[in-house]
């Protein structure tokens, strides 16, 4: 089984994480700092807004059980890929909607769904994610990893992560995994 890597950022990575777990023939989630200028960043340093880097999630998944266009799909389907910087009421750059791509053919990917989007209206203003080469990958401390599964209850996890996964089984059942 040949594995491919996509590597995404839409907001806090716990939602994003809590997301794409779930699909099916998705193998690995891992949360992680990517696209900025400081060498060995920190959660601290990160949410400070000053690294240049986003909270991202690193996704190992089979190509032969899930395609990364379905992965790019949910991905859209589950934030607000329109506002900068921000998702609701997380504000700052290490909140942007980012896609970064791999291979050329992730690059092509990326922007022919972002240009069909954009074609169809399926949002009301344009799309502002950034389809940009990957870089290091700087993983999260391991408390960020599987948060929502550990923390349901956490307040953050209630009312911004639940709506998102709930998001994901009414609008991608086909492509979620066995439970």
């Amino acid at each position: 089984m040949a594995m491919e890597t996509a590597t995404l950022a839409g907001g806090c990575f716990w939602c994003v994480e809590a997301v794409l777990v779930r699909l099916r023939g998705v193998k690995t989630v891992k949360s992680g700092y990517m696209g900025g200028h400081t060498p060995a960043p920190t959660y601290r340093d990160v949410c400070n807004g000053d690294t240049g880097h986003a909270e991202v999630v690193q996704v190992a998944f089979d190509p032969d059980v899930i395609g990364y266009r379905d992965i790019l799909e949910v991905f859209f389907g589950t934030h607000d890929p329109t506002t900068p910087d921000r998702q609701g009421n997380d504000v700052g750059t290490q909140y942007r909607s980012a896609i970064f791509f791999h291979t050329d053919a992730q690059r092509a990917e990326a922007e022919d769904l972002v240009a069909a989007l954009s074609r169809e209206h399926v949002f009301d203003a344009p799309i502002v994610t950034e389809i940009v080469p990957v870089e290091t990958f700087h993983p999260a401390e391991d408390y960020h990893h599987d948060y929502f599964a550990r923390n349901p209850n956490q307040p953050y996890c209630q009312y911004v992560v639940a709506p998102k996964v709930a998001k994901l089984r009414a609008k991608f059942t086909s492509l979620l995994a066995a439970s």
